[in-house]
């Protein structure tokens, strides 16, 4: 069996249309990409934001007794789209998840610490191995604001230490945190898909018992009083922001804190917004353009 992949680079505007056609036609799947390297930054709540140049990817079994007439279906669409330039090909049959898997190698960051696909061996035995499973949730040190923040937990004193990771993920920055010397990490994000792939995780690491995991107000019911040495985040530059106050009120002084998930153009405003609480004068840049700002409690 073969497949055959069309790809349609199109406007924002035509894209529900066109993947609308793809399925009446067929399609096992359609995938929407970025055509123009456009970042996607915080989306209001219930907001769902597309790029303003798409590329839209149909996916469709090529039967060997009912072959696809693909020049036809590209200009049924494209009659109907008339935005949109259209390419496609020809993909053998493959292993899917042989081949999804194959996307993933195992990312050193910093002296000690490796993430490594939990069904690879890890390249060096005697390191700090966070074994992940990255098709759970987001997170798995491949984004420059993740990677980042690995490699300040990488250079922390965590030993004895509380952690709160806020918005979790996959759970990779706390799980990091607890293989590398920290206590206990309280983990909250507002996606459940997050909280199970964190618990799934911290299973695979063998830390599910020094990790607590739930929604942000279960942290706030439950454990009001908390205060923790160390806060992790990584989000972005608007929600960061808000909670700027739950930050201060959950740490006392000297306490440490990395916050991430935004650009350089953010940096100057988020610093004036933590000035009441952090110093956060250590700034670390990757990719050109993602951040990472990093700091200590200060006295109130």
């Amino acid at each position: 069996m073969r497949w055959l992949q069309i790809r349609f680079e199109t406007t924002k505007t035509d894209v529900a249309l066109i993947e609308s056609l793809l399925e009446s036609l067929g399609a096992a799947s359609v995938i929407l990409d970025d055509a123009a390297d456009q970042p996607l930054l915080e989306p209001l709540p219930g907001e769902t934001p597309i790029w303003d140049q798409v590329i839209v990817t149909g996916l469709f079994n090529d039967d060997e007794n009912d072959p696809i007439d693909a020049d036809s279906l590209v200009r049924f669409v494209a009659d109907q789209a008339p935005t949109v330039r259209a390419f496609y090909e020809y993909l053998e049959e493959q292993v899917w998840e042989r081949a999804w898997m194959d996307h993933y190698e195992p990312i050193q960051c910093g002296e000690r610490l490796w993430i490594v696909p939990e069904w690879l061996t890890p390249p060096d035995p005697n390191a700090v191995n966070l074994m992940l499973d990255p098709g759970l949730a987001f997170g798995t040190g491949n984004h420059a604001s993740t990677f980042l923040c690995l490699q300040w937990l990488d250079t922390e004193p965590l030993k004895g230490k509380v952690v709160i990771d806020y918005g979790c993920g996959s759970g990779i920055l706390g799980i990091a945190a607890l293989l590398l010397g920290a206590e206990k990490v309280y983990a909250t994000d507002i996606d459940p898909q997050a909280l199970l792939a964190t618990r799934q995780n911290a299973e695979i690491n063998g830390v599910a018992d020094r990790l607590w995991v739930d929604l942000p107000e279960a942290l706030d019911q439950q454990l009001p009083d908390l205060q923790a040495d160390v806060v992790v985040a990584n989000i972005l530059a608007g929600p960061l922001a808000a909670l700027a106050p739950e930050f201060g009120r959950r740490t006392a002084t000297g306490a440490r804190i990395v916050l991430a998930g935004l650009i350089s153009e953010q940096v100057a405003d988020l610093q004036a917004t933590y000035a009441t609480w952090f110093d956060l004068s250590e700034l670390a840049m990757r990719e050109e353009n993602w951040c990472r700002l990093s700091g200590t409690r200060t006295p109130t």
